[in-house]
């Protein structure tokens, strides 16, 4: 009997056991269940250390061992119940296994840092950039590491502990007067790349100061020179100690035959004596003190006088009009074209004319030309130097034909100016002194040109020379020549022409003067 409590205390640890299988979905948790199995042993002493605690539970001399064997039972259960959960075991190989995806293909590393180049420098650090790899590959770019070492030694240093991203880096805590090689190398899950390394090691030193080119305003766009022009251009920089003082001509070392370069400590001067369009091309300053540089780039171009148009085609002539055609020329003076002149000749008279000037166009059109007449064309090409040389003359003659056209004069109707006399101004009476000469006027119109006629006391005077009669532009007079008492009487003016007659009369008086008898006595 004594063996009957042990069994009931083993309940608890079958029920506790069904609630472990829930988190069992994966294949992966049978290497645990093994675990258990070596305390096995265990087990098969659980029944001794039972009987053993039973017996001393009677006697009430061991109760600190019933707790003992409470904790030994559960361990000896768990193998117990492994039976019981071998059907949710066997159902886990129904399941197919998961496909094992395709492994990524190698990652590799990037390219190797490109223009590796010194910043600043002082007398404990060191400053340096560069532009990140040509090729970085689907790997990325975690960062990079900058790495040194002193010159003759094979040791490299690496400066930054951890990788950094940006292209720029000081290196600090350094020796005065040391040479450093300096390297960068980038770095993604491929690996390292090619190192990128300076081409010179750098002393770490205090600069005094750092070289740097002031390109004057106006050299800074296209310097334009004409053909046979001398250039002199006064480029100044700054720099201590002197700097070192280098000439390129599109990456060319520069033809001292053609150019002369004079260096001082504060400026350089390029000077060509005759410029010729070979000059032309980008100039390259470089001003350098030991590791630091600066560089200034200078565009020259020498012009001239463009060549003329390639052809001239007269292409359709109509009427009093022409139209021409023409092509780039071949040559434009190391400049772009500007405009185009266009003049004619007349066969005739051999003169040129200008009839465009400043033309932007490739095609004109002339017109105002002279009917029967045989006309030639020219063009001219212009730049901004000036007007081409020579001229691009047409090979066919513009030839205006007569057109059959008679003039027809407009017909008008004629105006009938003809009108009868009339006077618009009459003869007023007038009183006149024996022997003092007057003149009677008057004025008339009428078309055709009256006829005038004077009366004295209705008799013509006709050609009396004590009377002189005048008629212009219808003004009509009558001058008596020192009438005396007989000369008064009633004068008529008379205006005839096809049209009519009209007539005007005034009352001439002739006073004599009468003297007093004072007078006569003396």
């Amino acid at each position: 009997m004594p063996g009957k409590p042990a069994p009931i205390k083993k309940s608890p640890a079958k029920q506790a056991a069904p609630k472990e299988p829930e988190p069992q979905p994966e294949p992966e948790v049978a290497p645990p269940a093994e675990a258990p199995a070596e305390p096995a042993p265990a087990e098969e002493q659980a029944p001794p250390a039972g009987e053993s605690a039973d017996a001393p539970a009677e006697d009430g001399s061991a109760p600190a061992d019933a707790p003992a064997a409470e904790d030994a039972a559960p361990a000896t259960d768990a193998p117990t119940d492994a039976p019981t959960d071998a059907p949710p075991a066997e159902a886990a190989p129904v399941e197919e296994p998961p496909k094992v995806p395709t492994p990524p293909p190698p990652a590799a590393p990037t390219s190797a840092p490109l223009d590796l180049a010194v910043d600043d420098v002082s007398d404990s650090s060191l400053t340096v950039t560069w532009q990140a790899p040509e090729t970085v590959g689907d790997s990325g770019l975690d960062g990079y590491t900058v790495e040194y070492c002193k010159s003759g030694a094979s040791d490299w240093v690496v400066a930054n502990e951890e990788l950094t991203l940006t292209t720029r880096y000081c290196i600090k805590n350094l020796t005065a007067g040391d040479l450093l090689l300096v390297r960068v190398v980038a770095v993604n899950p491929g690996g390292r790349s090619e190192p990128c390394a300076l081409a010179a090691p750098v002393p770490v030193r205090e600069v005094g100061e750092r070289p740097k080119i002031r390109l004057p305003r106006a050299l800074r766009a296209t310097c334009v020179r004409q053909v046979g022009e001398q250039i002199n251009l006064v480029i100044p920089f700054m720099g201590k100690p002197k700097p070192a003082v280098s000439w390129l001509k599109d990456g060319q070392p520069l033809d001292t035959k053609r150019v002369n370069i004079r260096n001082s400590d504060r400026d350089s001067i390029l000077f060509i004596r005759s410029s010729q369009r070979e000059d032309s091309g980008v100039y390259e300053l470089s001003v350098k003190v030991d590791s630091f540089e600066d560089k200034a780039l200078l565009t020259l171009r020498v012009v001239e006088l463009p060549g003329p148009p390639a052809s001239v085609k007269l292409v359709d002539t109509w009427g009093f009009n022409a139209a021409l055609e023409w092509t780039p020329p071949k040559d434009n003076g190391n400049t772009e074209i500007t405009g185009y002149t266009v003049q004619k000749a007349d066969q005739k008279t051999g003169d040129w004319f200008t009839v465009l000037e400043h033309y932007h166009r490739l095609t004109a059109t002339v017109s105002d030309l002279i009917m029967g007449n045989s006309f030639s064309f020219r063009v001219f090409a212009e730049n901004r130097v000036g007007v081409s040389e020579k001229a691009a003359l047409t090979k066919d003659l513009a030839f205006i034909q007569k057109t059959g056209i008679a003039y027809q004069p407009p017909e008008y109707q004629e105006h009938d100016f003809s009108e009868a006399p009339r006077f618009t101004t009459l003869l007023t009476d007038r009183a006149a002194t024996v022997g003092y000469t007057t003149r009677l006027l008057c004025s008339v119109r009428g078309s055709p040109k009256p006829k005038i006629e004077w009366l004295k006391n209705q008799m013509v005077i006709g050609n009396d020379p004590k009377y002189r009669q005048l008629s212009n532009q219808g003004i009509c007079s009558l001058e008596i020549r020192k009438p005396c008492s007989f000369d008064g009487g009633i004068y008529t003016c008379r205006a005839k022409n096809e049209q009519g007659e009209a007539a005007v009369s005034c009352k001439l008086e002739v006073k004599q003067v009468l003297l007093g008898e004072t007078e006569k006595g003396k």
